[in-house]
């Protein structure tokens, strides 16, 4: 069900927005066969991820919609690819499919006597790709049974990609490194988060990286941020950098404040790793408070961005040694530095691949371009995780698709409810 298979009609401006779906209850023509939906939520338990695009059409057909095709997004967020292996791959930038996933709103098309609609797979805050439903007409009780097939559908790829490598390959386009296998395999969902806060992350080269690595995680009301970059390019940097979250999970899973996580990595890195080091922001708010902790390990300062500028300084600390340097070199303790965010407030983490990527003439992208963009587009109204592929993309243009460094951005942001 490619978008030139079933033949397009746009409208002005090329795609037919859809209005939020009425909560009227259901006519009597439009009855459910509850019991045959029950086997196919019973029976989507165990059904392999291979099979997904087949039961994806049983419980459609249940819904009493048309054919389905499920889409996954690839690794770099460039194309949007069928778990039908028969199908096509459709580009993010430049097709309806696309404008979904980054619009996370839901598109309709003509397509003969049919409509199709794409229906964007989030799991959470996590953009997964397009789910494109066929239906031969669209009112509020077809819109509200395709989100929740859409919904279902994201919770079973997010439940059974986990385990499956059948998954993993499809979202691949290339062949992928050892080292960055290796990595990849502790690296959390591109973007987490709550009503009172998102993070959100990119990291290329997506097939080469070796010793840059980000993760955050939700503990109730606070969110635990982190970037790292390792010392070299090669398996022992992602050797590196994987103990050094490890060594962080651990501590935060046992309870541990940001200064006995700071010092658990020191510790796993000084005792498995004792010649590699890595430098590394740690950070830790508070959702409900906005206060928020740090601890900056020989990294480039984060940067605090409020009302469409950045505030310069404001995260600023005294320099700290890297992550994992064994002897005098660390201190007792880390020094743990706070400050109280306003809501709306961002904060942005990033290695110095990122502002030290270079043209063709060898300027580099540099602090200023990369911040300048970050407030350019979320001032157009992009979401977080759509401001970050943009920026990588951008990124990557400027140096030609290829990177002298790993360039790894985490973004995240306070909005407290109340606001």
């Amino acid at each position: 069900m490619s978008e030139a298979a079933i033949g397009v009609r746009l409208g002005g401006e090329g795609v037919i927005p859809v209005p939020e779906p009425s909560r009227a209850s259901t006519r009597p023509d439009n009855a459910v066969d509850e019991n045959r939906l029950e086997d196919l939520i019973v029976e989507a338990q165990t059904t392999l991820p291979f099979e997904l695009p087949g039961l994806a059409n049983r419980c459609a057909a249940a819904l009493g919609l048309g054919a389905v095709l499920i889409y996954l997004v690839d690794l770099q967020q460039q194309l949007l690819i069928p778990l039908d292996e028969a199908g096509e791959p459709l580009p993010v930038d430049r097709s309806l499919a696309g404008w979904a996933y980054r619009t996370v709103t839901p598109r309709v098309t003509e397509a003969g006597d049919d409509m199709v609609l794409w229906m964007p797979l989030v799991d959470g805050a996590e953009r997964l790709g397009v789910l494109a439903v066929r239906t031969p007409s669209l009112d509020g009780v077809r819109m509200r049974r395709s989100r929740m097939l859409a919904f279902l559908f994201a919770m079973l790829i997010t439940s059974k990609r986990a385990y499956s490598d059948w998954l993993a390959a499809r979202a691949r386009t290339t062949t992928m490194r050892l080292p960055t296998e290796m990595l990849r395999a502790f690296l959390p969902s591109h973007t987490i988060g709550s009503s009172r806060c998102v993070s959100t992350a990119v990291l290329e080269p997506a097939y080469d990286i070796a010793g840059d690595a980000f993760d955050h995680s939700v503990v109730k009301d606070v969110l635990h941020t982190m970037i790292l970059d390792s010392m070299g390019h090669d398996l022992t940097a992602g050797l590196t950098t994987s103990v050094a979250m490890a060594a962080a999970r651990n501590a935060r899973r046992h309870g541990g404040d940001l200064a006995d996580v700071v010092g658990s990595v020191d510790e796993a890195l000084a005792q498995w790793l004792p010649d590699h080091f890595c430098t590394g922001v740690l950070c830790r708010l508070d959702a409900v408070s906005g206060v928020l902790r740090w601890v900056n390990c020989g990294h480039p300062p984060p940067l605090l961005i409020r009302a469409e500028r950045v505030l310069g300084g404001v995260l600023d600390s005294p320099p700290q040694p890297p992550l994992g340097l064994a002897g005098e070199l660390v201190p007792a303790a880390r020094h743990v530095h706070e400050t109280t965010l306003e809501p709306g407030d961002c904060v942005l983490l990033y290695t110095d691949g990122v502002v030290e990527a270079r043209d063709a003439d060898g300027a580099e992208f540099g602090l200023d371009r990369f911040t300048d963009f970050i407030i350019r587009s979320s001032a157009a109204g992009q979401r977080p995780a759509e401001v970050l592929r943009l920026l990588i993309h951008a990124i990557l243009d400027y140096q030609r698709n290829r990177l002298r460094d790993d360039a790894t951005i985490l973004l995240f942001e306070w909005r407290p409810q109340c606001w």
